[in-house]
């Protein structure tokens, strides 16, 4: 059997065009004027790449068509073609072509003469994209000649907690998406078609930038479409100052005051024991405390030495700065409280000392999540990314070397790759600069308010 022709759409570029013709366009015809590379969207890649390895190793024993680049596809579906005729049980990347359209499929399995297919997902469900993504799938394998008995996305499962050794047969749950995929074929091929005449005619498509341009993912031609757009300036309202209401928020506060905030670090893949598909890991906190109204400012902080860390010492060092009285201030409640009700569960001896923590506890985000304070500078949002510059300019996140959670959570979890002890000891700073930043907003976005 020859080669086949290269391929004129593969399962990647039909989901561009399945989301914008016009950036399937761009990637064939104009590639160069693509954004920069995201570096978080190139952990994520990663991440899905990390991922579907180890779910070769739950259907062990079979063997990789993988292509060695990218111009070297249609060998593996040459290769998929001649395993299949030679009675291979299990191939990982079986590549399938028809009509121009290429698709490959993590895992394909033989049983009893019947073959199923697996797509990993470094996700703990399905969700709509991957339903196109299969159908298109399930289109090119049938038309191939081979009959699917079924299909699964096998994603990760949500409830498995690693207890010892990494157990496969848990942490991926596959769940069969034959039947939605069965009834977007008709759909699939008249796609298909559009697709083809689209890039036959070789003309881009004029298509306004919208919803879909982040619908289902972020283009990477957004800076390239929106050249020479004039930017219209949203109207972010007037000022509103609710004083009534925040007098009612001030006077709820019980003193000494405790402004907390926490960092965590998660994996798609459970690392440690009690750790389950991303769960958030915390690693950091820091504690601005004042005994009294206008009192002094006493700071505290903690920071793992590493993500392997026994979590039990983040709580004890918690549970002591703490104290047991006085309102403890958080920015967005649920996050630290979420963590707070997870590590009860993890450690039982402290349910009843975490429980009376959680009851101390006051949202510092409610007065501008409903508005009692609000200037246009916020620009619509009550997040403390925009609450702390609008309220207290001279205080930013810009100037710091870590200046979000995401890269705050990055950082830490590649402390153990970083070799230079230097280095090391920056990056502690940075983390401990960023938190501790966190806490010092609210302590002066609180002095505004008793101001008001």
């Amino acid at each position: 059997m020859p080669l086949p022709e290269k391929h004129i759409l593969s399962k990647s570029t039909f989901m561009y065009g399945n989301q914008c013709p016009k950036r399937l366009w761009l990637h064939k015809f104009n590639p160069k004027v693509r954004d920069e590379a995201d570096e978080s969207q190139a952990a994520i890649f990663q991440r899905g790449t990390d991922v579907g390895l180890l779910a070769q190793k739950r259907y062990y024993g079979g063997i990789d068509v993988s292509p060695v680049d990218a111009f070297h596809f249609q060998q593996s579906v040459y290769d998929t073609a001649n395993l299949i005729e030679k009675g291979a049980k299990v191939i990982y990347e079986a590549a399938f072509q028809f009509d121009g359209v290429l698709a490959a499929m993590d895992i394909l399995v033989k049983r009893k003469d019947k073959w199923y297919a697996y797509e990993v997902k470094a996700s703990t469900g399905v969700k709509e994209p991957f339903l196109q993504d299969a159908a298109l799938q399930y289109y090119v394998i049938t038309k191939s000649g081979i009959k699917l008995e079924d299909i699964f996305i096998l994603h990760l499962n949500s409830t498995y907690i690693r207890n010892g050794e990494l157990d496969l047969q848990q942490l991926f749950t596959p769940t069969s998406v034959l039947e939605e995929v069965k009834k977007r074929q008709p759909d699939i091929a008249t796609k298909i078609l559009d697709l083809k005449i689209m890039l036959k005619l070789r003309q881009m498509p004029e298509i306004e930038m919208g919803e879909q341009c982040n619908k289902p993912y972020a283009c990477d031609f957004q800076g390239h479409c929106s050249e020479g757009m004039e930017l219209e300036m949203p109207d972010y309202g007037s000022p509103i100052i609710n004083k009534e209401e925040i007098a009612a928020f001030v006077d709820s506060l019980e003193y000494p005051l405790y402004f907390l905030d926490f960092e965590t670090w998660s994996t798609a893949v459970p690392e440690q024991d009690g750790q389950w598909p991303y769960r958030q890991m915390p690693f950091q906190f820091s504690l601005h405390i004042q005994s009294k109204k206008s009192g002094r400012i006493k700071h505290l902080e903690y920071l793992a030495e590493s993500k392997d860390s026994d979590l039990r010492i983040f709580v004890e060092e918690l549970i002591r700065a703490l104290g047991k009285k006085g309102s403890i201030i958080v920015y967005n409640k649920p996050f630290e409280n979420t963590r707070l009700r997870e590590l009860k569960e993890q450690f039982e001896e402290y349910e009843e000392t975490i429980s009376a923590i959680q009851e101390r506890f006051v949202d510092m985000m409610i007065p501008f999540r409903k508005k009692h304070y609000y200037l246009p500078e916020m620009e619509g949002s009550y997040s403390i990314k925009y609450v702390l510059p609008a309220l207290i300019p001279e205080l930013s996140y810009t100037e710091l070397a870590i200046g979000n959670g995401g890269d705050a959570s990055a950082a830490f979890y590649s402390l153990d790759k970083v070799e230079d002890s230097v280095e090391v000891a920056e990056i502690r700073k940075a983390l401990l600069e960023y938190c501790k930043l966190d806490t010092l907003a609210m302590v002066k976005v609180l002095e505004v308010l008793n101001k008001v």
